[in-house]
């Protein structure tokens, strides 16, 4: 993650306003160009539609929404493993699997979503047949956005990759506008033709940027059983944000149309919009926070690796903690200002954007929640370079389950107290995760000596990166040998 900020630092070198907008906009493409992606053009076709009936408006939204929240939980497992898989195979300067890897890990991506898509749109919602194959396909290229989206760290070419998404976007809404006519399907088909345009673009890119022979190797296999973590970090952080929305959607005030699709257009447009909120925090922490960061955790282990004295070692320890304190109080900072602001304007902002003023209270909740998931962010991210897997595997299990249980609460207490399940949860899941993190930080020698250290350990070499760290040595693919056969 820390090469995205230095190579955006490169474009911000400009030493102008202008330098440092694009290295911010590339920024969040970087980070969430599926999800802007997907509210930009939700917003232009709904408000070209505005006077179409509103059964298919909803439809439409219905689809988008569904195939958003529930491919992004069902696909987090394996971009979350694929990126540590990339990392590794970059870190010891062998890429030549990473086309295979690919379409190895989209046809895992398409596995977990097949069934979903399947009961939803073959079963359960009741609609026209080519609403439902429009549906179908919908889920299915979603997906392998949100995949394609792990190779940004590897390719570097962010302009290219910003103009990817702003080109989907652009014929997304035009296409829906072209083919919708008033109808979910033609506008879902639309959509379909922007989100085709961005995962072809993207991995004709990949494929240009690794010219590699495709293999029948299951090179990846290896990483699931090291960092099945990971995966279950990616599942249970996302079905974190998404539970209290599913959750939600059953209330009393909820809407069901003639499809059987489900939703709570109050708390979902209100959460939708007060999670627009985190974007410049997450810019600014990969921009620039977390290269500041990098350098010193660059520098502590380097100097451990050299065989530097325990006083030198202790001056960069020092250093990494107020690296992350120093970090951490400027997402506070800017998340804060931020949140005060849209609470205190959010009267002028739903006038201006013509919401409901009764859904002020969970937007403002929402504010709030997402000022302590940013916080969250930050916290687990830092715990990951430091290879804190279970403990985040643990911070992200207990953000899931306090969201479903305080939502399930607060949802029984009636309208007023909508919000407060995914505020609390956001709030506690920071605290910790923060005393986790400090508590893991104020002894980092030790875990860097001890706990961390694998000549202390009995060497598990299930992958090539495995292998190029015990023996000094790099073998290309897969290292199947065990530890003994090796000597």
């Amino acid at each position: 993650m820390a090469g995205i900020g230095f190579e955006l630092n490169k474009l911000a070198r400009r030493d102008d306003l202008v330098g440092i907008a694009g290295a911010y906009l590339h920024s969040a493409f970087a980070i969430a160009g599926p999800w802007l992606f997907t509210v930009v053009a939700l917003a232009f076709t709904t408000y070209m539609y505005g006077g179409s009936t509103s059964e298919e408006l909803l439809n439409f939204r219905g689809v988008i929404v569904y195939n958003f929240s529930f491919s992004l939980v069902l696909s987090a497992p394996v971009y979350m493993v694929m990126t540590r898989y990339l990392a590794d195979q970059i870190h010891v300067k062998n890429v030549t699997s990473t086309p295979t890897v690919m379409l190895e890990s989209m046809i895992m991506v398409f596995g977990m979503n097949i069934l979903v898509a399947i009961f939803f749109y073959a079963i359960y919602f009741e609609m026209p047949i080519e609403l439902r194959l429009a549906a179908f396909a919908n889920m299915f290229l979603i997906a392998g956005v949100w995949l394609l989206g792990v190779y940004l760290t590897a390719l570097k070419d962010f302009s290219a990759v910003t103009w990817t998404f702003i080109i989907g976007m652009i014929i997304a809404v035009l296409a829906a506008e072209y083919l919708g006519d008033g109808k979910a399907a033609g506008m879902v088909a639309g959509y379909n033709i922007g989100l085709s345009v961005i995962v072809f673009m993207l991995a004709g890119r990949i494929f240009a940027e690794y010219p590699y022979r495709l293999t029948t190797d299951f090179a990846i296999k290896p990483f699931w059983a090291k960092y099945w973590e990971l995966g279950v970090c990616g599942l249970f952080y996302n079905g974190a944000l998404w539970i209290d929305k599913w959750i939600m959607w059953y209330a009393p005030e909820a809407v069901q149309l003639p499809s059987k699709m489900r939703f709570f257009p109050d708390y979902d447009s209100a959460m939708f919009l007060s999670a627009m909120s985190i974007l410049p925090s997450l810019a600014l922490f990969v921009f620039a926070i977390e290269t500041n960061f990098f350098n010193h955790y660059r520098r502590f282990y380097g100097n451990i690796l050299a065989h530097a004295s325990l006083r030198r070692i202790r001056e960069f320890h020092k250093l990494i903690m107020d690296a992350i304190v120093e970090g951490g109080r400027s997402v506070m900072l800017l998340q804060g200002v931020i949140a005060f602001l849209l609470i205190l304007l959010a009267p002028q902002i739903f006038e201006r954007l013509h919401i409901f003023f009764l859904q002020l209270g969970i937007f403002r909740l929402g504010v709030l929640g997402s000022f302590f998931q940013v916080l969250i962010l930050f916290t687990t991210i830092i715990l990951s370079y430091f290879d804190c897997r279970k403990a985040n595997m643990w911070i992200f299990i207990f953000y899931f389950t306090s969201n479903t249980i305080l939502t399930l609460v607060f949802m029984k207490m009636g309208y007023a107290f909508y919000g407060y399940g995914f505020f609390l949860a956001s709030a506690l899941s920071f605290f910790l995760s923060a005393a986790i993190l400090f508590a893991h930080v104020r002894k980092l020698p030790y875990h860097a000596f001890i706990t961390n250290n694998n000549s202390v350990k009995v060497p598990k070499m299930k992958t090539s990166a495995d292998y190029h760290e015990d023996h000094g040595e790099f073998q290309l693919g897969v290292n199947h040998l065990t530890p003994s056969q090796v000597k």
